[in-house]
């Protein structure tokens, strides 16, 4: 019977004369690298090489979650650290980096200082968009025919998991008066604050001024030729529709979905409202009293996002005083 092979002893690599070329550079994300690395998207490019009988690192006890294997901790892996710095470099990571530097509300990633655009009105609550199937009967009909089919074909949802609001999502509230949730979210590479989530909105929408912040070019925008009204009644400009990806995250987990946005030209208190389409796409649910939005991430984890309660009263107070 052959013996097995006795693992070889960890050697620290002789880097002597070539300087730190071999060592990859660091990048930071918004997410813990054991996180980013099993987003379906991201792990199929990681190629992990096969076992070996040799140390990779003179840690007994650390654990790299890439190499599924002790002697190093993840962070300190160059394997990985070559691999993301290769997706980074190709723009496939531009989600999950994290913002350096920027404004307050919207972190830009320009040379020049930051310039805010005064707010001078809000829209509070938006009917029509894509949700709601067009502005003729018979479109909303087909819509509604649409809608009803696909709920008959739909399977059990893999991302169907209990989302429960305790006692204890209460301990860190701040006693408020109808507070409305607001939260940040990570779009076009940048971490957009005071983003309202607004049940009573049918569609998703970016206001022009955070569309302008966001450096994003007009050639991305896609005409619509469907109809908007606000919460009074009256029809709002849409400058066209685009998709990103947006990604949710608590700092421990992470979602990132691709978010279909209305462009719209109104001012408003909010960098971005997200409406019923995007919670029920990421199967979110939201608590005014808890001042929480839950929702579940791709390996059935809870994502817990707090409202920014101090934002969210600064905005409803400039709301107050350009009326």
């Amino acid at each position: 019977m052959k013996a097995p092979m006795k693992q070889q002893p960890y050697q620290r690599p002789n880097t002597r004369g070539r300087g730190r070329d071999n060592v990859p550079p660091r990048h930071d994300f918004i997410v813990e690298l054991k996180d980013l690395i099993v987003i379906p998207n991201i792990a199929e490019r990681l190629k992990v090489s096969p076992k070996i009988d040799k140390r990779l690192g003179p840690s007994k006890n650390a654990w790299c979650e890439f190499h599924q294997a002790y002697d190093h901790p993840i962070r300190n892996c160059l394997a990985l650290g070559h691999h993301l710095d290769e997706l980074v470099k190709n723009g496939l990571l531009r989600d999950y980096l994290q913002e350096k530097q920027g404004t307050e509300d919207v972190a830009a990633t320009g040379g020049g200082p930051g310039h805010e655009v005064p707010v001078h009105g809000e829209v509070h609550t938006i009917a029509g968009g894509s949700s709601g199937g067009g502005c003729t009967a018979s479109q909303r009909r087909r819509y509604a025919r649409t809608m009803m089919s696909m709920e008959a074909q739909r399977t059990n949802d893999a991302f169907d998991v209990d989302l429960v609001f305790t006692k204890a999502d209460l301990e860190d509230v701040i006693p408020h008066d109808n507070d409305s949730i607001v939260i940040s979210a990570i779009t076009a590479g940048r971490k957009v604050h005071r983003v309202l989530v607004d049940q009573g909105s049918s569609v998703n929408v970016m206001f022009w001024t955070t569309f302008n912040k966001l450096q994003l070019s007009p050639d991305m925008l896609r005409p619509y030729g469907g109809c908007l009204y606000g919460f009074a009644g009256d029809q709002v400009e849409v400058r066209g529709y685009l998709d990103l990806r947006t990604t949710f995250t608590d700092g421990t987990a992470s979602r990132t979905e691709s978010i279909r946005y209305l462009v719209v030209n109104a001012f408003s208190a909010y960098n971005m409202l997200l409406g019923r389409p995007t919670l029920n796409r990421l199967g979110a649910v939201a608590s005014t009293r808890h001042m929480k939005m839950k929702l579940p991430n791709l390996t059935g984890k809870v994502i817990t996002i707090k409202s920014d309660q101090k934002k969210a009263k600064r905005c409803y107070e400039n709301n107050l005083k350009t009326r």
